[in-house]
């Protein structure tokens, strides 16, 4: 009896032995796999999703398991799940099935994370692997390499057009930015980011330090770290876009004391508009004033704002006034007002946590740049898109509880999310014009414009009844649970862009001068704004569709009131 036993004894020792081994190769197995994939990058110009296409929440939640209701509800997933970071969600609710645009914004949000993941794990910190051969100076371009410089110091020589592309940075692309704006040097840093000016860096290094890789042109040079290949710009390439114009300011008064409120000139007989022009954009600075046969080159100032236009004919060839040397001419040049573009992270973490709040296609883009330009800092946000990245916002890459920007954009609502920050910028906009902005991006991206078919299907209808609750309850939910409020319209921003913006800056608790203030003016539209020509748009709201958001538009400018907050700008309500 006894020997039956031991050998069954034997047996089921064997056999857990055997389970464990088959169980700790199946995780080895499974984990080797995972960081194999996690290290495979994208695939070279991957098919980007269309842009009313999107999984079903439902079936992330079933997957995770860690989204709360109103996650659901709203089609939102928190960075913190997606990147895998301390904060857990609540218990898993019943996925409800919902429309197809509060699903699609989950499915942008998790794409989005994936890009940053693979592209975090793709490019660990210092230089790029090299080909077996260095780098060399791009030969296809039009324009002539000058050198590598160093890029180390606190003023940056080359500050004038600034922008990031992380996959597809050449150095045709650059030159073609500085180009349009008529500057003479095009200089490119660490593979993906572009410079422009007209002076060339101060100190030159050996062209072995600069050793990256142009993202999108290999084995091309495109800096290092802290350091700049620059080439000289000779003529954009074709089929390009053409250089930028002159733009024509108006007819003013001349200040008082001319010398002291225009740094720079030029008397020439017959001196013209494009010669005027060109002489202020090879100095870098961006408005061209003409009187007679003087050319002056100028800032905006306090003394010379640029608010007073008198009467064009005023500053006409046979004015009387003219020839009394009262009024001139001023013309925009091409060049970017640089006394505003140098941004920088927070030297240390802030003690205020702040959020730039707002509907989606509320402007909360646009007042990034705005608040970003005037405040010297960079800006965060609770999501990542790659995008506006590449266009110079740094701090979109940052994780957005690190404290190192001045706020933080996000468009959530509901308690919990609210009152982890300790203050708000909250930004409205007309639900009509925001509804609007938000259909084009969703259909055409930041800069397009969403085509006839797609204001003619049953997707715009949809979109409508989802969205226009969402504008109400935002606000809502930010007057209720918000702990310190600014509220900010946009409209009156784009009406009174320097009252406006001195108010938000002095909310952010920073202190700005006038020149910046009026620097950021003369640079207030940013990269993100829709151009081109408009696609014909009869009027895309029905009747009902209108009723639907009347309602909603009286029921916040009553809560603003309610809060002591002016209700909102007339233009609102209702149409």
């Amino acid at each position: 009896m006894a020997k039956p036993f031991f050998r069954l004894q034997k047996f089921l020792r064997r056999t857990q032995f055997l389970l464990f081994f088959l169980t700790a190769a199946y995780l080895m197995t499974g984990s080797l796999l995972l960081l194999q994939r996690a290290r495979v990058g994208l695939p070279p110009g991957p098919r980007a999703p269309g842009p009313l296409q999107a999984l079903p929440v439902a079936a992330v939640a079933l997957g995770v398991g860690l989204l709360d209701s109103r996650a659901l509800r709203d089609g939102r997933v928190s960075p913190e799940l997606l990147l895998g970071v301390d904060v857990l969600r609540g218990p898993l609710a019943r996925p409800r099935p919902g429309p197809r645009w509060l699903r699609s914004r989950n499915s942008e949000l998790r794409q989005l994370r994936r890009r940053w993941f693979h592209h975090f794990m793709a490019d660990p910190p210092g230089p790029p692997a090299l080909s077996p051969e260095a780098p060399q100076p791009a030969t296809s371009s039009r324009g002539t390499y000058v050198g590598c410089f160093s890029d180390d110091g606190q003023e940056r020589t080359l500050k004038g057009a600034v922008f990031f592309d992380l996959r597809k940075m050449t150095v045709s692309h650059c030159q073609d930015a500085c180009a349009e704006r008529s500057y003479i040097y095009a200089g490119l840093e660490a593979g993906a980011e572009c410079y422009c000016g007209n002076r060339l860096p101060a100190m030159s290094v050996g062209p072995e330090e600069c050793n990256h890789e142009c993202k999108g042109e290999k084995s091309s040079v495109c800096g290092g770290v802290g350091r700049l290949s620059v080439y000289r710009v000779e003529e954009l390439q074709p089929g390009s876009r053409k250089r930028r114009t002159v733009t024509y300011r108006g007819c003013f008064r001349l200040p008082e004391n001319i010398t002291h409120a225009f740094p720079d000139s030029l008397v020439q007989a017959n001196v013209t508009v494009e010669t005027c022009s060109g002489f202020c954009s090879q100095k870098e600075f961006p408005l061209a004033i003409l009187r007679g046969w003087e050319c002056y080159c100028a800032y905006s100032t306090p003394q010379f704002n640029l608010r007073d236009a008198v009467d064009s004919s005023l500053c006409g060839q046979e004015s009387e006034a003219q020839r009394l040397a009262e009024y001139c001419e001023v013309y925009q040049t091409p060049v970017q007002d640089t006394r505003c573009t140098d941004r920088r992270f927070l030297p240390t973490k802030s003690k205020v946590f702040v959020a730039l709040s707002s509907f989606p296609g509320a402007g909360n883009t646009w007042a990034r740049h705005l608040i970003e330009h005037a405040t010297g800092f960079y800006t965060g946000s609770y999501y990542f898109d790659g995008t506006l990245y590449n266009k110079g916002f740094k701090g979109e890459k940052d994780h957005w509880r690190s404290r190192r920007t001045i706020c933080v954009k996000t468009h959530e609502s509901g308690r919990r999310e609210i009152e982890m920050f300790d203050s708000a910028i909250l930004l409205i906009r007309n639900p009509y014009r925001s509804l609007v902005a938000e259909f084009n991006r969703k259909c055409a991206g930041h800069l397009g414009y969403a085509a006839d078919r797609n204001w003619k299907s049953k997707e715009w209808p949809d979109f409508v009844n989802s969205y226009a609750s969402w504008w109400s309850s935002h606000v809502l939910d930010w007057l209720k649970y918000g702990k310190r409020l600014l509220v900010v319209h946009y409209e009156e921003l784009r009406r009174s862009l320097v009252p406006t913006l001195r108010e938000m800056v002095a909310f952010l608790n920073v202190s700005v001068s006038e020149e910046r203030l009026l620097c950021v003016e003369n640079n207030k539209e940013g990269s993100f704004r829709r151009r081109g020509r408009r696609p014909h748009d009869p009027e895309p709201f029905t009747p009902e569709m209108k009723d639907l958001i009347n309602g909603y538009i009286r029921t916040v400018d009553q809560a603003l009131r309610d809060h002591n907050w002016a209700g909102l700008p007339r233009e609102y309500v209702p149409r």
